[in-house]
């Protein structure tokens, strides 16, 4: 009996293992951030030059799908860079923010990761998110969607180059949208 049973993974496959794994923590580890209000630690994993962006989703016929989600330079509910997403990050540290004095409490759930591409530097990353949120004694809100990601690889980690972020739903039922995606 010869000791080669054919199922000895190759590198390649040893390599897309890891990267999966370090991909996914990453994304864990960003989502504990948030959970604990730990926004500051959270602004540094975007790049310098990171867009962050989630457009409105609206209803269409099955030949207008291409038409759902709005399009950079239309109305969004973010558009952001990181410069305006630590100045969201520094009003809500601040005590000023009315929607979050309380803080809310929230889980962030991440899912169903894919690397759609790896071209050595970015990786192209898509991903399924439910974010639970309860606020006061009664307040609850849910989101449900995916992101599409642009990860760059700095010093052994990731940075957020790019985040899209695409909405279940139409209608938001939620009082505000003080939080992060």
């Amino acid at each position: 009996m010869s000791g080669d049973s054919g199922l000895r993974p190759n590198d390649d496959r040893i390599a897309a293992m890891v990267r999966q794994y370090e991909v996914e923590r990453f994304y864990y580890d960003e989502a504990a951030l948030l959970d604990a209000h730990r926004y500051e630690e959270w602004i540094a994993l975007f790049s310098d030059d990171a867009h962050y962006f989630m457009p409105i989703r609206r209803t269409r016929m099955q030949r207008e799908l291409n038409k759902e989600f709005t399009q950079p330079g239309e109305m969004a509910f973010f558009h952001d860079d990181k410069t305006l997403l630590a100045g969201r990050v520094a009003k809500l540290k601040s005590g000023r923010s009315w929607a979050e004095d309380p803080p809310s409490r929230t889980r962030h759930l991440i899912t169903n990761v894919r690397v759609l591409r790896d071209s050595g530097r970015e990786l192209e990353v898509e991903s399924n998110f439910h974010v639970y949120r309860t606020r006061l004694n009664s307040e609850e809100s849910s989101w449900i969607g995916s992101r599409r990601d642009l990860l760059r690889r700095v010093e052994g980690s990731f940075q957020i180059a790019d985040r899209k972020i695409f909405l279940e739903q139409t209608v938001l039922l939620s009082r505000n949208l003080s939080n992060f995606f």
